[in-house]
């Protein structure tokens, strides 16, 4: 089992990283370059910048076992259908349960924003989401 983090983008890539090293699983940190990690513990992988080039590489290194860090549905979607699971950045873990319907929200909002309709990003992070995601992450494990 390894944890294995879409770090593009991802605000818990440096709390994924402290859970691993505190279980003493391994943690592979993905990337594109246009991110720079540094780390003493992790692999870090960085790939090149293109639409997607980061999920694609995590989707084929996934197996059987590992927990994903992704707030991609999409990925988190081809991920579990290897035997992995996945978690996003606020500690809601995915399963095939709420797959469909996350998917589904996704698409809508793309139609959406096509359309020309604006969508809200997302507010400031706390350090309460911080924590449920670390208890979350903690808890897969």
């Amino acid at each position: 089992m390894r944890i294995l983090v879409d770090a593009d983008g991802c605000p818990v890539t440096d709390i994924a990283e402290d859970v691993a090293r505190l279980h003493k699983t391994a943690c592979i940190i993905i990337c594109d370059s246009a991110h720079v990690f540094k780390s003493d513990y992790s692999k870090i992988i960085t790939t090149d910048i293109g639409t997607d080039s980061t999920d694609f590489t995590l989707a084929n290194m996934t197996e059987n076992g590992d927990i994903v860090v992704t707030q991609d549905y999409g990925l988190a979607a081809m991920c579990l259908a290897k035997g992995a699971r996945a978690i996003n950045q606020n500690g809601i873990i995915y399963s095939d349960r709420n797959m469909d319907a996350l998917l589904f929200t996704r698409h809508v909002g793309k139609k959406a924003r096509r359309a020309g309709f604006r969508t809200k990003g997302p507010k400031k992070r706390t350090a309460e989401q911080n924590e449920i995601f670390r208890k979350a992450l903690i808890s897969m494990l």
